[in-house]
This record gives structure tokens, C-alpha cells and sequence, in this order.
């Protein structure tokens, strides 16, 4: 990297006549390519990865089920638990093979998306000017706008490449996708997700000086469209009047193009105003601030430490905070809102198919198997911020501020479990509150309290496959942070087979490779004490694993 760095601060040098003419985007095509460069594995890693998981999905669903099976499967759309988790469900009234992968699986496919732009336009932004190398390439002849504009670019074609590859891959699948160009609608609806968000991290990078704080800003904007998604569609199905809520999501725009069903091209153009408008406003914000710097300026600390502050441990917990305080308020809102749908879901549960009443326990047992069921959906959730956290960490190394921290009596280890510590008892704290939300919508829904000690019980007992998942991502920070990533890929493994597992009726040998399925949907079921001792136990020697590499590594800081 320092060699294409070279070439590039060469390129972009003034010539003997004064060099290339000014203006605030001047050396954006230079800085794009650089950027190609540097992301000659990352580029097609992300849209050959994304490709693939759509054409995986679609050969397995295709070859999978069959017509009596895809009629089961009819009756989901009326179901609010398959609103909430897939979307609106157009076109189960005729179902088929391709209709069914994009009513319940394109929205997952479109996070995917949506992360890929997040991460990259952070990586090539507000990273470069975290780490002062952004510096170093405006030092010469490179306009105020340039880095912006090319990682825009940068994730405009993968995009744009990630669509075309995943309609060709959809379109010749055994998916039935009818013609290409419902195929085509199917991959462009998931790419303007992702351009939506792209926007969005174009903003957020403007707000902080951190790429941390601006990724995580960006990371809530997501979680609040699906959220709010899952909301209105929930509404939907059940002839409420929140329904207004999914056009209020990029998730929504994406899934009310109704591919294979309606085939309605123009929720996109609302998608092509959004990421147009966010961007514009990117730039804008970045014209009223300086290099290095966010419009949210860093408030000034105290002029003396407070007495708790002493130690690595508290370190790490006033590094962590804010995020946590965030997601505080998320998951115990979120609790909170689905525990009172567990009435409506109690009331239209004779209707259900028994497919899918055999996912909560049977009708007579909606309540209990509706409020289990959320409780593996919230875990879920919460170990989006587990991984999270332990990229920021990479992010602190990366930062040059994790090595004044060892300069100190802390050792490597320390700081390493001071933080996963931190992290760990977050993600139970995270658990308790959306198991004290979800009871509490429940109790107040149906006045039954004596739900809210099961369903807390069941939420809490969840906490050693968050664990699992954080104890995974540190053994690969300690051994190579890099392969960070390969914790998504677990994680995105383990969730389709919690939510659709039973759906499509997969082997127990199949279903058991998910960190989700051992401890058990309590209240519904039995909590499996056996699981939650091995899953800790794992966890924790998987901890111990990134300690020994950790202190074995050296330090890196570009």
C-alpha cells in the first residue's frame, strides 16, 4: 500500500508548468483508481460474495421445494411474523419458487448491500482522514471533494456490477423468475439499497471526526429502516394503520417494486432522489468543515479524570458508552413494540398454516411460542453488536491509539479482555432489556405480567450464542484482523437457518450448525442448560485464543 501511496502523491504532483488545474474535484479519477487498487480483493470479494449467496439461494429453493410445498408457504403473507422478518409477501396468493426467495429473502440480501456501501465509503473517507493519510494526498494538487466523489464512484460500480451479476445469476437459476426483466427489477431493487445507504455513510462521514461514530450513525439509519419496514408491513398484513411506515424505509421503497408480482420500476426512482439528495448533502457538509475534522465537533473533557476512570476495564466502558447507550434505547423500543403484537398473533392463530405453527408451539401455545421466537430474533440483533464492537477495536489499533494505551502498565491482554468484557456484559445487559420490553408489551397487550420474568428468562438465556459469535471475532482479531469479516458470514449462516430453517423443512443436522438453535425458544420450550455451558465454554476458549495471538502479533496501525 505505501508503494501505490508513492504513485499516487506522483501522480497527482503539480507538473513543471503548474500541473493539473484546480477545482474541489480534480484528481477524482487518479484517486478512483487508486482506490481499485487497493480494493483488488475487497471489490470482488463483496460482489462475487453477494452474487453468490443470491444464486445459492435460488438453486436451493428450486431445487428444494416443491408445488405442494410452495402452497403451504401461500398462507406466510398473512402471517405478521413474516412480515416482519421478509417483507409485504406479493404474489403468495400465486406463489412461486422466485416469488417466494424474493418475499422473504431480498431483504436480507439488500442489508447485505447496504452494509457493502456503508463499510466502504467509510473506509475510503473518513478512515484515510482518521489515519492522516488523507492528509498526505491533499497535500498536492487534489480537489476538497475528490476522495468523496471517487469512493462514490467506487461504490456506484459495485453496485451497479453486483445487480447485473445477481439478475443473470437469477434469471438462468431453477428460481422460475419468470422474464429478465423481472429478474433484472429483483437485482436493481437490492443494488438501490445499497446506493441509498451510500448516501447515507456520505453524510454521517461528515458529522464525526471518527469512523467509528460515522459508520455507527449510518449502521442506526439502517437498523431504524428495517425496523420501521417490518413495522409498517406488520401493520399491513393485519389491516392497521401503520402501514404508511414501510414508505417511510429504502427497504421499503425496494420491496414495494413488487419483482415477478407487480414489476413496478418506479419505487426506485424514490431510492435515485433519496441517494441523490444525501449525497449532494454530503458534499455540502464537507464544504463547512475542516480536514480531519466533523461538524459535530468533540466537546472538551474535564480538566482532570473522574475517579472511576483508573483501569482498562473503565477505559473501554467509556469507549463504548454511547453505543451502548444507542442500542440501549433500540432494542428495549423494539422489545417493547413486538411483545405488543403477541395479542393480534394469539387471535389469528387458528388461521395459521401448521407449518408455521409448529415454528411457535401450536395455537394453543402463540403467546408463549410468539414471545420465544422474538427472543432468538433480538439476539440476533444485539450480535450485530458484538461483531461491531470488536471492529471498532481493529479500528482503535488501526487508529494508532490502542499502542499509548500498551505504552502504559496495560498489558496486551488487559486491554484485549477489558474490552471483550465490556462487550460481553453489554450484550447481556442488551438481552435484559429487550426481554423486560418484549414482556412488558406482551403483559400490556394481553395483562398477563406474569409473563415478564419467562420472557426475560428466555431473552437473557440467549446471551452464550452472542458469546459464541464475539468470542469467534476476537480469535480472528488476535490471529489476523483482517479475517474479521468471516464472523459476518457465521452469523448470516446461523440467522437463515433460525428464521427459515423450519420453513423449509431442513435436516436437525442442518438446523444444529446455527449458533442460534440450542438453548431453546423458552418460554415455549425447555431451556437446554447443557447448550448454554458449551456454547460459554466455547466462547470463552475462543477468547482465549485471540489473547495468545494477540500478544504474539505485532501492532497494526495503517
Amino acid at each position: 500500500m505505501t508503494a501505490a501511496l508513492t504513485d499516487l502523491v506522483s501522480a497527482t504532483s503539480p507538473g513543471p508548468r503548474g500541473g493539473v488545474l484546480g477545482g474541489s474535484l480534480t484528481g477524482t479519477g487518479k484517486l478512483l483508481r487508486f482506490m481499485l487498487r487497493r480494493d483488488r480483493i475487497r471489490f470482488p470479494a463483496w460482489v462475487l460474495g453477494m452474487t453468490l449467496m443470491l444464486a445459492y439461494f435460488a438453486n436451493a429453493l428450486g431445487l428444494v421445494l416443491d408445488e405442494a410445498a410452495l402452497e403451504s408457504f401461500a398462507v406466510f403473507a398473512a402471517s405478521p411474523v413474516t412480515a416482519l422478518i421478509g417483507g409485504p409477501g406479493y404474489g403468495f396468493d400465486d406463489i412461486t419458487t422466485g416469488r417466494f426467495l424474493v418475499g422473504l429473502y431480498g431483504g436480507y440480501l439488500m442489508i447485505g448491500a447496504a452494509l457493502m456501501s456503508i463499510m466502504t465509503v467509510s473506509r475510503h473517507t473518513r478512515i484515510e482522514e482518521q489515519t492522516g493519510r488523507a492528509e498526505l494526498i491533499r497535500a498536492n494538487v487534489v480537489g476538497r471533494h475528490a476522495q468523496l466523489a471517487a469512493a462514490l464512484v467506487l461504490v456506484v460500480l459495485m453496485n451497479v456490477l453486483m445487480s447485473a451479476l445477481m439478475a443473470v445469476a437469477f434469471y438462468f437459476s431453477p428460481a422460475d423468475p419468470g422474464s429478465f426483466s423481472s429478474s433484472l427489477l429483483f437485482a436493481c431493487s437490492i443494488g438501490a439499497a445499497g446506493l441509498v445507504f451510500a448516501g447515507v455513510a456520505a453524510a454521517t462521514a461528515q458529522l464525526s471526526p471518527f469512523a467509528r461514530a460515522a459508520s455507527g450513525m449510518a449502521g442506526a439509519a439502517l437498523a431504524v429502516s428495517f425496523v420501521l419496514r417490518g413495522f409498517g408491513d406488520m401493520s399491513s398484513v393485519q389491516d392497521g394503520d401503520l402501514g404508511w411506515l414501510s414508505w417511510l424505509s429504502p427497504f421499503g421503497w425496494s420491496q414495494q417494486t413488487a419483482p415477478l408480482t407487480l414489476d413496478r420500476w418506479w419505487p426506485l426512482a424514490l431510492s435515485l432522489a433519496a441517494m441523490l439528495l444525501l449525497i449532494t448533502a454530503g458534499f455540502a457538509l464537507q464544504s463547512r468543515r475542516d480536514l480531519a475534522a466533523g461538524i459535530l465537533s468533540d466537546r472538551l473533557g474535564a480538566d482532570v479524570a473522574p475517579g472511576w476512570l483508573r483501569g482498562s476495564f473503565s477505559l473501554a466502558f467509556r469507549m463504548q458508552r454511547s453505543g451502548l447507550a444507542w442500542w440501549s434505547f433500540a432494542v428495549l423500543a423494539g422489545g417493547v413494540t413486538f411483545g405488543a403484537f403477541v395479542q393480534p398473533m394469539a387471535e389469528n392463530a387458528a388461521g395459521m398454516p401448521e407449518e408455521l405453527l409448529a415454528v411457535f408451539g401450536g395455537a394453543d401455545g402463540m403467546v408463549e411460542g410468539y414471545l420465544g421466537f422474538m427472543g432468538i430474533y433480538l439476539a440476533i440483533m444485539v450480535a450485530v453488536y458484538s461483531i461491531l464492537s470488536v471492529q471498532a477495536l481493529r479500528g482503535e489499533e488501526q487508529g494508532v491509539r490502542t499502542e499509548p494505551v500498551l505504552a502504559t502498565a496495560v498489558s496486551r491482554s488487559g486491554w484485549l479482555l477489558s474490552w471483550v468484557t465490556v462487550t460481553g456484559l453489554g450484550a447481556l445487559w442488551l438481552l435484559a432489556l429487550a426481554g423486560i420490553g418484549n414482556g412488558l408489551g406482551a403483559a400490556l397487550a394481553t395483562g398477563d405480567w406474569d409473563l415478564l420474568g419467562p420472557v426475560l428468562l428466555g431473552h437473557v438465556a440467549h446471551t452464550p450464542a452472542i458469546w459464541l459469535l464475539l468470542g469467534l471475532s476476537v480469535a480472528l482479531y488476535g490471529l489476523a484482523p483482517r479475517l474479521i469479516g468471516l464472523t459476518w458470514v457465521v452469523f448470516v449462516y446461523g440467522t437463515v437457518l433460525s428464521m427459515f430453517g423450519d420453513m423449509l423443512d431442513l435436516d436437525d443436522v442442518v438446523l444444529d450448525t446455527s449458533v442460534f438453535r440450542h438453548v431453546g425458544q423458552y418460554p415455549a420450550e425447555d431451556i437446554s442448560w447443557a447448550a448454554v455451558g458449551l456454547l460459554t465454554l466455547i466462547a470463552a476458549t475462543l477468547i482465549a485464543v485471540g489473547s495468545a495471538c494477540f500478544r504474539r502479533r505485532d501492532l497494526i496501525t495503517a
